[in-house]
């Protein structure tokens, strides 16, 4: 590897800003990196040996991936909505398949479209995340082939998994499909649009909406908060199982069973959330062909059973969800994208200002952030100030100090405790935050 190009990549790493995604490893041509788990999540491991294509630096989502551009070269232009992105439709709804639809951490329909690509021929086989590998408490990527294996990897992980060093294990001539987190499926595409052979087998790209994920020590803070001691082993950890919107469940070695509603453990959220998850300003996963969210509503919520916003981004991805819709397979409703946009109008201002403003008090402070060739064109004054009081939150919430008072805390106390403030708080900065977002506004880059 030449000097140049291991600085740039332990600059990424030692500020911090690594997404984890596994790029770097998946294009060393020597074969001598590899992804660590660490407390934060999955790192990359360089040899002196190691060597990178010149466009390295355009891959890594830590550097920041020029949106416009690959818009551009993607999909032939820039999207009318820089809140949703591309899309052909957008639709609500659910697998028509109950069992798919009740293993799924929303509403199956990621599962289901994946298990169709493989049984149509589309793909020989799909890439995915799965918790409990090669432990409980960890994920990994793996390759599945049979409708079981993609049911067995279904459920959400709250936790990063490298999902992009898997592709220099292909086999040649085979054509995927692949789960990948937002700050991934833009690296893959990067990597498609110089050439890369292994991106190239990629067929289709599919993902979640992403939001926030927690840092792996986040599992063991959370069990302390539940009395289980640190030797006690975990055996098995599903972090949506259940009925929608689900529960954390955890077993260990003891014979202890921890179930918590999501809507309790989330109290994890301001002391471990990633710190992609803070400087990324890509909600919708704007580079997949299919992607897909909770969808948030009183009626859905009503309702139960689990609902999912449904994005098709290509021509051939709609293809897909039209013939699966008409097939029974899929249960879907049409949507504007407006409506869409407004059940996660919370987390798309996270995203689209407050990422902006959050990596804009990086750089001014000296720190490196990414950069993706585009900024709101406005944002309002009252909205940098709620900012200054989240990103606070945040910078006293991961010190040390913080992390271990709240492990201290039982989770039957914190967990109702942070769901009500959590409400509160979204409720009174609502007005601030959906200021102007409809008609959200972007500048490109020069």
């Amino acid at each position: 590897m030449s000097l140049d190009q291991k600085g740039f990549l332990d600059q990424i790493v030692k500020a911090g800003i690594c997404a984890g995604c596994g790029a770097c490893v998946a294009l060393d041509s020597s074969s001598e990196s590899r992804m660590l788990d660490t407390k934060d999540g999955s790192r990359p491991e360089f040899s002196e040996l190691s060597q990178f294509p010149s466009y390295m630096e355009r891959v890594c989502p830590g550097r920041g991936i020029n949106y416009p551009e690959l818009y551009r070269w993607h999909f032939g232009g820039l999207p009318e909505n820089w809140l949703v992105g591309q899309f052909c439709k957008v639709r609500t709804g659910f697998s028509a398949n109950e069992s798919t639809r009740g293993i799924g951490a929303s509403g199956g329909v990621l599962s289901e479209t994946l298990i169709y690509l493989l049984e149509t021929g589309e793909v020989d086989a799909v890439i995915l995340a799965k918790q409990g590998v090669p432990s409980p408490e960890k994920a990994r990527a793996v390759v599945a082939t049979t409708r079981e294996e993609v049911l067995a990897g279904a459920q959400s992980v709250y936790i990063p998994v490298s999902m992009l060093d898997i592709l220099r294990t292909l086999e040649s001539g085979k054509r995927y499909a692949i789960t990948c987190l937002p700050e991934q499926s833009a690296a893959l595409r990067v990597m498609q649009q110089n050439g890369f052979a292994p991106a190239n087998q990629i067929k289709y790209v599919v993902g979640p909406y992403t939001g926030t994920a927690l840092c792996p020590s986040a599992i063991r803070c959370f069990l302390r908060s539940k009395r289980v001691k640190d030797d006690d082993e975990i055996t098995s950890l599903k972090w949506r199982a259940g009925d929608w919107p689900g529960y954390l469940e955890i077993k260990t070695v003891s014979g202890r069973i921890i179930r918590t509603p999501k809507v309790y453990y989330n109290f994890l959220i301001p002391f471990f959330v990633t710190q992609t998850s803070l400087q990324s300003m890509d909600f919708t996963n704007e580079f997949a062909d299919l992607a897909v969210g909770d969808a948030w509503s009183p009626e859905f919520e009503k309702e139960g059973g689990g609902h999912s916003v449904v994005v098709s981004r290509t021509l051939a991805m709609e293809q897909i969800i039209s013939e699966m819709c008409d097939k029974k397979l899929l249960n879907l409703q049409e949507e504007s994208s407006l409506k869409a946009s407004d059940m996660h109008g919370h987390m798309l201002d996270f995203k689209k200002r407050g990422g902006w403003l959050r990596n804009q008090w990086r750089r001014k402070t000296g720190r490196m952030a990414p950069d993706y060739g585009y900024r709101p064109a406005k944002v309002p004054a009252s909205r940098v100030c709620v900012e200054i009081i989240i990103s606070g939150i945040f910078a006293v919430g991961k010190t040390g100090f913080a992390r271990w008072i709240v492990s201290r805390i039982p989770e039957s106390v914190i967990g109702p405790v942070f769901n009500s403030l959590r409400l509160g708080w979204k409720k009174a900065s609502r007005p601030t935050k959906r200021k102007g977002l409809q008609n959200f506004e972007v500048k490109i880059a020069p």
